[in-house]
């Protein structure tokens, strides 16, 4: 295959093989991206605004007798951190939640704790059981798969959820948003709901059971929404949303601290993102990351290609994540290379839920 990128966005042949470009050399990412911006997704502007106006009130008015007026999930990252920043200022009552996996940077725990106290902001930490949460990664890692994450993401939509259903408000902010997410590469990745699979590679790898993780499929998620019991906004994409300024902001407001990058506030997910997928997989995610800065106009294509000729990661603190991710996960040095010069394999390889792939196109 010939190598070409994408003239617009940093796109290319290798972050995804099934790329396609028009006559002016612009591939479908960024095309499909900039159709949605004023129009059907993303509305930085007085659209936006009015949209707010219009939300934001009903989320207080259906607040008033009950202790919340709306749920979300925290990390210590970016999106969730500023989204609540946001919310304190928009004046609502928010229950945060984090799923404490064990892999919480020391910037991470902070910025979390800074901005709740700060934000007067309650949140309630879960703890998966470590035995058989640490199992099921492990059981993931011998899969050789993508989505090492998926474990964590399931069991924190899974708590969030099951919170919605106990307090019956039916508001959950998410952080996922157009300006900084808008241009995923669709290869060497699977959704993180699909239990079948799941539960395919736990027995075929895992050592432990998962009877003390809680779980959550689309199809439940699909019912909660068509019943009306959840309401999921992303807030992000009604206002002008930079990465730079949402960074200062939350330093002013409370001391919140740059942690390195898009998903690093988490040292599994640094490990996935910087080391995992790209020795693995050839894939290097800043690819997909600066392309959706650059449509979403925060930086231009030639600063996108110069931040992607810079080192994926600091050698030593890479080094000091591996061998956290060995001892909590018993992995020998030999284990751990045979793992990773293993043939890779891709999620469908092993039993996965068709109907899952259906309802996520819906639930976008």
């Amino acid at each position: 295959m010939r190598y070409q990128r994408c003239t617009r966005c940093i796109m290319d042949t290798v972050a995804d093989p099934n790329i396609t470009f028009d006559a002016e050399g612009h591939c479908q990412y960024c095309n499909h991206a900039i159709a949605q911006i004023n129009t059907t997704t993303y509305f930085p502007n007085e659209e936006g605004k009015r949209r707010l106006d219009t939300i934001l009130p009903q989320i207080k008015a259906d607040g008033k007798g009950k202790p919340y007026d709306c749920i979300m999930g925290i990390s210590g990252g970016l999106n969730s951190s500023y989204l609540a920043y946001l919310g304190y200022k928009w004046g609502l009552r928010i229950l945060a939640f984090h799923v404490d996996d064990g892999y919480d940077t020391e910037i991470s725990k902070e910025n979390i704790r800074k901005l709740c106290e700060k934000g007067n902001i309650e949140l309630r930490i879960i703890t998966p059981d470590q035995c058989q949460y640490d199992a099921l990664t492990h059981a993931y890692m011998e899969a050789g798969v993508p989505n090492l994450a998926i474990p964590q993401d399931n069991i924190l939509f899974a708590s969030l959820y099951r919170e919605v259903v106990a307090t019956k408000i039916p508001y959950f902010l998410s952080g996922g948003n157009f300006a900084l997410e808008c241009i995923l590469q669709r290869g060497n990745t699977h959704g993180s709901m699909d239990l079948t699979n799941l539960r395919d590679i736990q027995k075929k790898f895992g050592t432990e059971p998962i009877d003390k993780l809680h779980f959550i499929s689309s199809y439940k998620k699909y019912l909660m929404k068509k019943t009306g019991r959840l309401k999921e906004l992303r807030l992000l994409n009604y206002i002008d949303y930079n990465r730079d300024r949402a960074f200062h902001e939350l330093s002013d407001f409370c001391g919140f601290e740059y942690y390195g990058r898009k998903h690093l506030e988490n040292i599994l997910t640094a490990f996935i993102q910087l080391y995992w997928l790209p020795r693995k997989f050839k894939t290097d995610k800043r690819t997909s990351h600066l392309s959706s800065m650059i449509v979403s106009g925060q930086m231009t294509r030639e600063q996108a290609l110069k931040e992607l000729e810079e080192p994926l990661y600091d050698e030593k603190m890479m080094d000091g994540y591996i061998s956290i991710i060995k001892g909590r996960l018993g992995f020998s040095d030999a284990d751990f290379d045979r793992i990773m010069n293993a043939p890779a394999h891709q999620h469908t390889d092993y039993k996965t839920d068709r109907l899952d792939a259906i309802l996520r196109k819906i639930l976008q």
